[in-house]
């Protein structure tokens, strides 16, 4: 398989996730079913966040297992993952923090005055400002999920790229058909919290998040192809993972202060069961 047709792979894999950009589209839906929403998203992302961990886990967990057959222990390489691990969730998780805290900082004092962080969602509609790219708090959020999960689509993109290299053809296009699916999920994740909000996203602005989210998926096949890397892939695994969990501690502090309590709880379920079944379907394919 030629580089063009492997990266061809890639683009199917990761731009799936364009299905799910409409939802962010959602004009003023009931108090309850944004807060479904949210927890919905809040549900796919816990899973891909366990996702994550399991397979930046994987290497560690062989390179440490004890000796059997041809396999010999290999402490050096899994204290070396694991300290790709932990400093990649820890930039992951604190540099969101810095970022987060910047862009709030920016828009309390350059653009709306002290204040408009916690005015920000009681901002009215005839308030909207065109010119401004993050209009409000779920934009923010959403550019954040985006990160996390194009951090993560890298990784996909990188088993791609690795099997395709290795004359797996099979294999490889199992693993596009499965990420394909899941992304579709993905991009749910990334718009729901933006249904129903006052300054609605754009399509222009849907769309950057899209690419963000799954164009890494492209990438990773590209570098895949040619560059056999655990370290890497283990590296940008952990990244996803500590923006993701930022993420999700966010998203449930901002449904927390919108009430209905067992409706968040049967969203984070239903969320939950979406990840689940994507990820049951990529297994059933021998992914």
């Amino acid at each position: 398989m030629s580089p063009l047709q492997t990266i061809g792979l890639g683009a199917v894999a990761g731009m799936t996730i364009l299905l799910g950009m409409p939802i962010g589209r959602l004009k003023d839906p009931r108090p309850g079913l944004r807060t479904f929403l949210n927890a919905v998203a809040v549900g796919v992302l816990v899973f891909i966040f366990y996702d994550v961990l399991a397979h930046a886990l994987d290497p560690i967990s062989v390179a440490i297992a004890p000796s059997a057959g041809r396999h010999v222990q290999d402490v050096a390489k899994a204290l070396g993952f694991t300290a790709l691990l932990f400093g990649g969730l820890a930039i992951g998780l604190l540099g969101l923090v810095a970022v987060d805290r910047s862009i709030r900082r920016r828009r309390a004092i350059g653009v709306d005055g002290p204040g408009a962080t916690l005015a920000e969602s009681a901002r009215p509609a005839t308030s909207a400002r065109p010119h401004v790219f993050i209009r409000s708090r779920s934009h923010e959020m959403a550019l954040f999920i985006a990160l996390g999960i194009g951090l993560h689509n890298f990784a996909e993109g990188l088993a791609i790229g690795q099997s395709a290299a290795r004359g797996a053809i099979g294999f490889a296009v199992v693993l596009v058909v499965g990420f394909a699916v899941h992304n579709a999920t993905e991009g749910f994740g990334i718009t729901a919290p933006m249904a129903g909000d006052v300054d609605r996203p754009t399509w222009g602005f849907l769309l950057v998040v899209a690419v963000i989210a799954g164009g890494p998926t492209i990438l990773g096949t590209a570098v895949g192809r040619f560059v056999t890397s655990e370290a890497v892939s283990v590296a940008f695994l952990a990244l996803a993972a500590g923006s993701i969990l930022y993420v999700v501690v966010q998203l449930i502090k901002v449904s927390a202060r919108g009430g209905h309590a067992e409706l968040f709880l049967v969203g984070i379920l239903a969320g939950l069961i979406m990840g689940l079944v994507t990820d049951l379907i990529v297994t059933a394919g021998g992914a």
